[in-house]
């Protein structure tokens, strides 16, 4: 199968850091091409693929300070795919609702998942486009008021082997949290909780220029190096020693997270989740046997002690289970076929596209 994955611009593939989008698509992409397909990966140049690369621009914006318009390399990168489209079976595009308008313009299908939130703008879009085909990453995520055509909902998936099993916390215990110092994430809440609580509380994330202000006033005013504690943007392996040596992960959000990679991340170092009842929680976390879900600050308090009966290699099973790169791209190659089946012969193999004419010599 000849697929195009279209991966955003922001980060390069996979991300050296943060970057949830990048790391699914980097994943979802080698896989691919280690299954047998003809895999062209269109992302910044600095990526890192088994898929052929091919950008509009040499390096992740988000570290190019001479970038100006993120919106115009978008453009450019979406109109080099569609010019291509014919060298495709399928597109797969990451782009959020960017690409819909693209796709609505050729015969090459595309698969759009959805990996952020709708909103009152991004909805006339996708009204637009309803009968491109949409795939969800969590059932939560979906709006059955916009009568959208799903595909199905594949839930992001993670190298499991490539994060330390802990299967004890460290000593002195302490509480973790991992994510943007935004008010959606809620590292203020997290903060609350440890005060609460009188837990040791270790935070690591990036902080982005429009929650500077957030970040100034609402959390940086309680770091104070010893129960509180802050540091900075993590990598792979930081992310996994700050999870993993944690006696539990908060998980505070305050708005509907569509996944939430940071739970299956810290599980599958061993260590449970505490997390607010928002969003995707309830279909990650196994309640009461990797995590709790909780429905307020109060409830997160209470659950740290309980949060000592939970199994850390259970916790590690469960994202084998349900939440690997193999199993995400079990899923994407089901609706990969599921929407080209007219294309398929009987025995499974795509029908060639070449003139019987042709093909006969």
């Amino acid at each position: 199968m000849r697929i195009a994955q279209v991966s955003p611009l922001w980060e390069r593939v996979p991300p050296p850091a943060y970057g949830g989008i990048e790391l699914v698509v980097g994943l979802l992409t080698d896989e691919l091409v280690r299954r047998g397909h003809e895999v062209t990966l269109f992302a910044s140049g600095d990526s890192i693929s088994l898929a052929k690369l091919e950008s509009v621009h040499p390096r992740a914006i988000r570290l190019d300070q001479e970038v100006k318009e993120y919106s115009i390399y978008e453009m450019l990168q979406l109109a080099l795919v569609y010019e291509r489209a014919d060298e495709f079976d399928i597109i797969h595009s990451h782009m959020g609702c960017a690409a819909l308008p693209y796709a609505n313009l050729v015969s090459t299908p595309t698969v759009h998942t959805l990996h952020g939130p709708f909103t009152c703008d991004n909805k006339k879009l996708f009204q637009h486009a309803k009968r491109q085909n949409l795939v969800s990453i969590s059932h939560d995520q979906r709006d059955l008021s916009l009568d959208l055509n799903y595909a199905a909902t594949v839930y992001n998936g993670i190298d499991v082997s490539s994060y330390k099993f802990h299967p004890q916390p460290e000593e002195p215990p302490y509480l973790a949290f991992l994510g943007r110092m935004s008010p959606e994430k809620g590292p203020h809440l997290a903060i609350e909780i440890a005060k609460q609580s009188g837990w040791r509380l270790k935070m690591a994330g990036k902080v982005d220029v429009v929650d500077v202000e957030y970040f100034e006033k609402e959390v940086q005013p309680f770091i104070d190096g010893k129960q509180i504690e802050y540091l900075g943007e993590a990598n792979h392996q930081q992310k996994n020693a700050l999870m993993g040596g944690a006696f539990a992960t908060l998980f505070p959000i305050t708005w509907r997270e569509p996944f939430g990679l940071v739970m299956v991340e810290s599980m599958a170092a061993g260590t449970p989740v505490i997390a607010m009842k928002l969003g995707s929680t309830s279909e990650v976390i196994a309640h009461g046997k990797t995590g709790f879900v909780c429905n307020n600050i109060a409830e997160c308090v209470n659950a740290i002690d309980k949060a000592a009966e939970l199994d850390r290699y259970v916790c590690r099973q469960y994202v084998q289970n349900h939440f690997s790169y193999q199993s995400m791209t079990d899923g994407y190659e089901t609706v990969y076929r599921q929407i080209l089946q007219p294309k398929f012969t009987k025995n499974g193999h795509l029908r060639s596209t070449v003139p019987s004419a042709i093909a006969k010599r």
